[in-house]
């Protein structure tokens, strides 16, 4: 959707600056235009109503809904949450896991050969090693 379809929608609508229009609310009766409506860079619409009414009742009154205000998902500003595993817990497995692999990789240095069971378990310390890193740091949207 936009700022256009909002606009169509709206009355006593005028240009207030580049991508910026004041208008008369819809959902209270407004003699004089409360409604600011921007459309920002990447296609989201912010609308304030300066007369106090909530995004929703105006857009309630002109048959839109919040997700109507953004070209995408909402989801997709959302920032990425923290690692709901303690700072303190992720050192300590960090700690624990880097020790197996410095032990591991002095005794391949030292020339000694390693099992098999000693090679799955530097494959799981490297493994909670990259989980303990992305827990401790998500993924950037």
């Amino acid at each position: 959707m936009t700022a256009a379809a909002i606009i169509d929608r709206l009355e006593r609508v005028r240009r207030t600056g580049p991508n910026r229009w004041l208008a008369a609310c819809p959902s209270h009766p407004d003699r004089h235009p409360s409604l600011s409506i921007r459309e920002l860079e990447d296609g989201r619409i912010l609308l304030h109503d300066h007369g106090g009414c909530d995004v929703h009742a105006v857009l309630s009154a002109i048959g839109m809904r919040m997700t109507d205000l953004y070209p995408v998902p909402l989801d997709h500003h959302r920032r990425p949450t923290r690692s709901s595993i303690p700072a303190a817990d992720l050192l300590r497995l960090l700690d624990r896991e880097s020790l197996i692999v410095g032990m591991i990789g002095a005794d391949l240095l030292s020339g000694k050969t390693i099992n098999r069971a000693t090679w799955q378990r530097l494959s799981k310390a490297v493994g909670r090693i990259g989980r303990a890193r992305d827990a401790a740091s998500p993924a950037k949207l």
